[in-house]
Order: C-alpha cells, then structure tokens, then sequence
C-alpha cells in the first residue's frame, strides 16, 4: 500500500467511475484498475462494485474511505507546513512596529543584499518582543534598544510626527501645537501605520478619524482645503510638501517623537547579521 494508491481510490470515490479518475489523474485507465486490484488484494477485500461501467463503492470499501480521506488530508496539512518552513527559511522575516523603518530598511537591504528575500509583518511593541524572543521573525524594527546579552541593537532612523491643517484653521499660525490642542478635531488617516494609530487614539480621545486603506486615495483627499491630517518627516516620505491650502506643524509633545531601534538575536541567522552589521556600521 502506498500513498499514490490511496489518492487513487479517494479519486474514484470522488469522481464516481475509474475512467473520470483516470481522467483526472492523468494516466492510463487499465494501469489504474491494476493499481487498485493490487490495492484490494493486500488488504483482502474489494474496495469496489464493479457492473458494466458502473463502480459504487463496496461497504469495505466505504469504510477504507472513512480512514483514507484523513490520512490524505494530514499528509497535505504536512505538506503545507513543510512548505511555509521552507519559505521561512528562504526569506528574512522582518518585524516593525511602523511602516517608515521598515520602507527605509527595506531600501537598504535591497541595495546591499539583492539576493535576500524578505517578509514582513507590522505589530505592536509587545509582539515584537514576543516574536523576536521566539524566533518567529529575524528582525525587528523596536522602539526600544533592548539591551539584553540575547539581543544586538542599534539605531535605525527617527521619525517626528506633524500635523497638517487648512490655512483657515485656528491653529494653522502656530509655531508648534500639542495633542491636547489637537484633541477633539476630524482627521483624515492612512491605514497600517503601525504603532501611530494607538497613540492617536489615546492622544486625541476626542478625534474623529477617516481611514483610507489606499494610500493613493488617501493623497488625494488630502488636497481637500477642509481636511486636516497627518504627516512626518522620515527619509523614505522626501521633505515634507504642502499644498497652498494646508499649513503643516510640528507637534511638540514627547510622544510625537519616534526613535526607532534594529534588533536582531546575538545568535540570529546569517542574513539577519550580515544586515544589522551592515545598517551598524554605516
């Protein structure tokens, strides 16, 4: 018995006929029916009732389906985890806590190491830790150094945050602004921006936030006179642009401030270390 006869007979169940079976599986209808004579004979009984073209099952043959269908499945859920650990392996699986670092470590990465394939994913501070501590990404872009003898850590960029308002706007003169200025007005949001979005909605309680999952749409609207929204100054956005109708302003509370960190385990992979000494050194 092996498994390619136990995908065949799952087949005639399935398709209900020997010749739709072959069909399916490509190959020749009298190496089929040998294949699962053999089939029968090593477990002693018929597994099928053949009549003219006809083939039902036989009640031994219904209850082997009983036992073969989750053998066949288990054998593809083992497959499909093979096949994520293989692309695991292939790929330097990187996590962040915001989208700016990852772009610029991205743009780095690609520029040194163009062979390397990478992944990526965006969770929160706690998460990352937790990831990092279990193995399940190679890097991390933190908040904190993580100064633990387990870790490797160094400064990757920093990214301050500002607001951008209509030129009608109260504040729209100001030299800074605070959250606590801010609070309590609409604003217009990307999506997946990491870490910001939490600190939004604890910062400015009382806000309102539009969110646009397409960044493209999202530029767009931003040209409205009325809408007032977000912006920073990390490398990867260019200086920061506004049009005729918006003023842009720094926001001076602490907290606006990103300073954001590559980690990697002291006995990380080669990729992960070849990068962080790479991105350490420059």
């Amino acid at each position: 018995m092996n498994i390619e006869q136990l995908r065949q007979f799952d087949a005639i169940a399935t398709h209900g006929s020997i010749s739709a079976a072959a069909d399916e599986l490509r190959m020749p209808q009298s190496t089929l029916t040998r294949s699962i004579q053999r089939l029968e004979r090593e477990l002693g009984c018929e597994l099928l009732t053949r009549a003219g073209r006809h083939t039902t099952l036989s009640e031994a043959g219904s209850l082997a389906l009983e036992y073969i269908r989750p053998i066949l499945r288990e054998i593809r859920l083992m497959r499909e985890a093979l096949d994520r650990l293989e692309a695991n392996h292939d790929s330097l699986r990187i996590g962040t806590v915001a989208p700016a670092p990852l772009w610029h470590l991205t743009s780095r990465i690609v520029e040194r190491f163009p062979d390397i394939v990478l992944s990526s994913e965006t969770v929160s501070q706690s998460t990352i830790e937790r990831l990092l501590l279990d193995q399940s990404i190679d890097i991390a872009i933190s908040l904190n150094p993580l100064r633990y003898p387990a870790f490797r850590s160094c400064h990757l960029m920093d990214e301050n945050l500002y607001v951008t308002l209509p030129v009608t706007h109260e504040l729209a003169h100001e030299d800074s602004v605070t959250f606590q200025q801010l609070d309590g007005e609409s604003f217009l949001l990307v999506d997946d921006i990491g870490f910001w979005k939490p600190m939004c909605d604890a910062q400015l309680p009382h806000s309102r936030f539009l969110i646009m999952k397409d960044r493209e749409v999202f530029r767009q609207m931003t040209h409205n006179p009325t809408v007032a929204h977000f912006s920073t100054d990390a490398p990867v956005f260019g200086s920061i642009v506004t049009d005729e109708s918006h003023v842009t302003i720094p926001i001076s509370d602490a907290i606006a401030h990103a300073s954001f960190h590559l980690v990697v385990r002291a006995d990380g992979c080669r990729d992960a270390l070849a990068v962080f000494d790479h991105v350490s050194h420059a």
